[in-house]
């Protein structure tokens, strides 16, 4: 967001990060968490356009890092999953990195910003062009996406572990990105039921047993909700400071 001329420093965004985390647990998908964001980066000055369009792109840069890894993942151990699974996922994550790219490429073409509905994604490609001019800043952010994910898959890991499922850290780099990807359709309240539902039907094609794969599934989700709470706490102080604030303008 500051490259994008936000303005405002690391604590700002981070706290912004974990409130959107706890809207996350709370409302279906990401979609609330990513709205409370655009109107909070919003009222920095520079709209609720520019903030979207902000929003939007670290969505899409860590779907990159998520496809990225999963690829790399499932490429490394094309042997634990059967032959038709194992191709269908490297063809979604192959089309989605080529997606992307080839959005990224076509706010080139300047005839795009002629039609209305083009021209808002004429004006997010030429948002990804800003932020992404040379390669050493799509390498840096790749990388700190993937991190970001494989430190997901590692936290799953450890949960899996914990209740019992005897299978190695590649196993987890191959079915829990494509479970993360499956959580985001906004057909359930925080990815519940469609993570446990993911998670069995996956883990069960190597032979691992449901009631094992279900408490991994559960725990890893309230220790996600746990860990929004902060969230939670930053929201209400804040709400309360802006009251304070308005009391103040008032008695003015």
């Amino acid at each position: 967001m500051q490259a994008l001329d936000f303005g405002h420093g690391p604590a700002f965004y981070f706290k912004s990060y974990l409130k959107a985390a706890y809207f996350n647990q709370v409302l279906p998908t990401s979609i609330g968490g990513d709205a409370f964001r655009v109107l909070e980066a919003g009222r920095l000055g520079r709209g609720n356009k520019e903030a979207f369009y902000g929003v939007l792109l670290d969505r899409v840069v860590g779907l990159v890092g998520l496809l990225v890894l999963n690829l790399i993942a499932n490429l490394a151990y094309p042997g634990l999953l059967p032959r038709p699974v194992f191709l269908l996922i490297n063809v979604i994550a192959v089309f989605g990195l080529a997606g992307v790219v080839t959005f990224a490429a076509a706010g080139r073409i300047r005839r795009l910003d002629r039609y209305l509905v083009l021209k808002h994604l004429h004006e997010f490609s030429a948002r990804i062009r800003t932020l992404y001019k040379t390669r050493s800043a799509i390498a840096f952010h790749t990388a700190l996406a993937v991190a970001i994910h494989f430190v997901l898959v590692l936290s799953v890991y450890f949960v899996g572990r914990g209740v019992g499922l005897a299978y190695d850290l590649p196993a987890f780099l191959v079915i829990v990105p494509p479970v993360f990807m499956l959580m985001v359709i906004p057909v359930s309240l925080a990815g519940w039921g469609v993570r446990e539902g993911g998670f069995i039907g996956l883990f069960v094609l190597i032979g691992a047993d449901k009631t094992q794969v279900l408490s991994m599934s559960l725990i890893y989700g309230l220790l996600g909700l746990v860990a929004a709470l902060p969230g939670l706490f930053f929201f209400l102080a804040g709400r309360q400071h802006r009251e304070k604030e308005h009391q103040r303008e008032r008695r003015r």
